[in-house]
C-alpha cells in the first residue's frame, strides 16, 4: 500500500514500540474534551437561531447562514486536516486549532452584527475542523491496537453525547441567559485544553518524519467541492433545491470539485490526502458504516426536538431535554459493549447495532396526537442506545489493519464521512418532511367536503364546543373551520414524521449486510498493520 515501506517478503515492517511520557488515559481525556467542545458547537446553535436573528435585527433565514458558514469551513478542513498536521506538526496544529477555536468563540459572543457573526463562525468552523481528526489520530498512536476499543469508548461519549445534549444545553442557556453564552462557555474550556495539550501531548517518532506534499491543485479542488456541497445541502431546503440557480451552481461545483479531487489525488505522486487508504477493506467499509451512523445520528437528533416544538408545542429547553436521557444510556452501555467485543466479532456487534437502530426507528414511527413526554424520551433513548453498539466497534475495526503511518489521512477521511453525511441527512430529512406533508395534504383535502359525513360531523362538534364556550353565533363557523385546520395540519405533520422515521429505519436495515464485508476479528485481538 502506498505510504508504507515493505520488506522483501511483501509484508509491512515491524512497528517499533513507542510509549508516551504521560498516562495514555490522561492524554485521551484531554484531547477528547477538545473534540467534545467542537462537536457540541455543531448543534448547540440550532435552537438559538430565532434569538440570534432578533438580537441582531435580521431575519431567521439570514441567521441560518451562521450554521452554513460553520459547516462549509468545517467540511473543507476535515478532509485536509491530515495534510495540515504534517505541514505544521500534529501537536502544534492541534494546539493552534484549540486556541483559535476558543478565540473565534469569544469573537462570536461579542459580535455586534450578523455579518460579524458569520465571519467568526467561519473561523470557528475552520479551526474546529482539525479537532476531531487530530483527536482520533492521537488516540490511535497513544494506545496499542488491543487497547483501542476502550479508548474509543471515551471518544464515543464525545461524538454521540455532544450532539444529543447540544440542543438542550443551547435551549437552556438561551432561555435563561443569552445566546452569547453558548459561545462564551467555550472560552475557559478551550484555554485549559490548550494548556493541557501543550504539556501532555507529544508527537510519536513516525509522525515527526512525515512530510506534507505541496499539492495546491488537490487542496483547491477539495475546498471547492466540499465547500459547494455544504452550501447546497444546508441551503437547499430554504432555496427550493434545484429550483434555485444558486443551488444548481453549487451542485455542479460540488460534483466537479469532488470528482476532480478524487481523480487528481489518485493520479498525482504526492497527494495532499492519500486516498490509497481505501485499499484496506476494513477501512473502506468502516468509513462507509460510520457515514451511515452519522446520517442516522444527526437526522434523528434534529427530527425529535423539531417534532416536539412544532407539533407538541414544547419550549426549546423542554424539547432539548427529550434527547438528554439518551446520552446517559450511551454512557452506561459503552462499557458493556466493550466487554462484549471480547467475545463477539466486531462485525456481528455492528450488524446488531444497525438492526437495533432499525427496530428503534420503526418503533419511533408510532407518533399519535395524544403522545406524552415520556414516550418521546423512550423513543429517543431506544435510538441512542443502539449507537453504543456502533461507534466503538466501527472505530476499532476500521483502523485494525491499517499501518500507523496512515493514521492522519485515515482519521481525516473517517471524520469527514461522518460529518458530511450527517449534514446531508439533516437537510435530507427536513426536505422529506416537507415533501411528505405536501403529499398527505393533497390526499386529505379530498375528504374535506360536505359530502363526506365525518367532515360534517367534526364541524358540527366543533361548532357546538365553540357555542358552549360562549362564542357568538356569527363566529361559530369561523371558529370551527379554524379548529379543523389546526387539527388537519397537526395530523398531516404526525403522518409525515412517522414516514420519515420508517424511511430512516429501512435505511438502517439496509446497512446490515455491508457489516459482513469487515474482517471477522474481535475487539481485544492484536491485528497486524497493513492493507487488506
Amino acid at each position: 500500500m502506498a505510504g508504507t515501506d515493505a520488506t522483501p517478503g511483501g509484508q509491512p515492517p515491524a512497528e517499533q514500540p513507542w510509549k508516551p511520557k504521560y498516562n495514555p488515559w490522561l492524554i485521551a481525556v484531554i484531547v477528547t474534551v477538545s473534540a467534545f467542545m467542537e462537536i457540541l458547537d455543531t448543534t448547540i446553535v440550532n435552537v438559538s437561531l430565532p434569538h440570534i436573528a432578533g438580537s441582531l435585527s435580521s431575519t431567521y433565514d439570514d441567521a441560518t447562514w451562521t450554521l452554513t458558514s460553520y459547516l462549509v469551513a468545517n467540511g473543507i478542513v476535515l478532509t485536509i486536516s491530515g495534510w495540515l498536521g504534517k505541514l505544521l506538526g500534529r501537536k502544534r496544529y492541534f494546539i493552534i486549532c484549540i486556541f483559535m477555536f476558543t478565540v473565534s468563540s469569544f469573537l462570536c459572543g461579542i459580535s455586534g452584527s450578523l455579518a460579524e457573526l458569520i465571519v467568526f463562525r467561519l473561523m470557528q468552523g475552520f479551526f474546529g475542523g482539525g479537532l476531531q481528526p487530530n483527536q482520533q489520530s492521537i488516540i490511535l498512536d497513544t494506545f496499542p491496537p488491543e487497547r483501542r476499543a476502550a479508548a474509543f469508548g471515551l471518544t464515543a461519549i464525545a461524538t454521540i453525547v455532544a450532539p444529543v445534549i447540544g440542543p438542550s444545553l443551547g435551549g437552556w442557556i438561551t432561555d435563561n441567559y443569552s445566546w452569547r453564552w453558548i459561545f462564551f462557555i467555550n472560552v475557559p474550556v478551550g484555554l485549559l485544553a490548550t494548556f493541557a495539550v501543550s504539556v501532555v501531548v507529544e508527537d510519536p517518532p513516525w509522525a515527526l518524519k512525515q512530510k506534507a506534499p505541496l499539492d495546491i491543485i488537490g487542496i483547491g479542488l477539495i475546498a471547492i467541492g466540499f465547500g459547494s456541497l455544504e452550501v447546497a445541502v444546508d441551503r437547499g431546503e430554504d432555496e427550493d433545491w434545484f429550483g434555485s440557480d444558486m443551488i444548481r451552481t453549487m451542485a455542479v461545483l460540488a460534483f466537479l470539485g469532488i470528482g476532480g479531487a478524487v481523480i487528481w489525488l489518485l493520479k498525482t505522486k504526492r497527494p495532499a490526502v492519500d486516498l490509497r487508504v481505501f485499499k484496506d477493506r476494513n477501512f473502506a467499509t468502516g468509513t462507509l458504516l460510520i457515514g451511515a451512523v452519522g446520517a442516522l445520528l444527526y437526522a434523528a437528533a434534529i427530527i425529535v426536538p423539531q417534532y416536539a416544538q412544532q407539533v407538541m408545542g414544547y419550549s426549546a429547553t423542554l424539547s432539548g431535554l427529550i434527547l438528554s436521557p439518551g446520552g446517559v444510556v450511551v454512557i452506561f452501555l459503552i462499557p458493556l459493549v466493550g466487554r462484549a467485543m471480547k467475545y463477539m466479532t466486531l462485525r456481528s456487534l455492528i450488524a446488531l447495532g444497525f438492526f437495533f437502530m432499525g427496530l428503534a426507528l420503526f418503533w419511533s414511527a408510532q407518533l399519535v396526537p395524544a403522545l406524552d413526554f415520556r414516550h418521546l424520551v423512550l423513543f429517543r433513548m431506544s435510538q441512542t442506545a443502539s449507537l453504543a453498539f456502533l461507534f466503538v466497534p466501527i472505530s476499532t475495526i476500521t483502523y485494525a489493519t491499517l499501518p500507523r503511518e496512515l493514521n492522519a489521512d485515515a482519521s481525516a477521511l473517517f471524520s469527514m464521512a461522518r460529518n458530511v453525511l450527517g449534514s446531508i441527512a439533516i437537510s435530507g430529512s427536513t426536505a422529506m418532511l416537507t415533501e411528505i406533508r405536501q403529499a398527505h395534504q393533497t390526499q386529505m383535502v379530498h375528504w374535506m367536503t360536505p359530502f363526506h359525513q365525518p367532515y360534517v360531523d367534526y364541524l358540527a362538534r366543533a361548532r357546538q364546543a365553540a357555542s358552549n364556550r360562549g362564542v357568538a353565533s356569527t363566529a361559530l363557523d369561523a371558529v370551527a373551520q379554524h379548529r379543523l385546520f389546526v387539527e388537519y395540519t397537526r395530523q398531516i405533520s404526525i403522518l409525515a414524521y412517522n414516514e420519515v422515521f420508517m424511511i430512516l429505519g429501512i435505511g438502517a436495515f439496509l446497512v446490515v449486510p455491508f457489516c459482513f464485508l469487515l474482517s471477522p476479528i474481535r475487539g481485544g485481538s492484536k491485528s497486524p498493520g497493513g492493507g487488506h
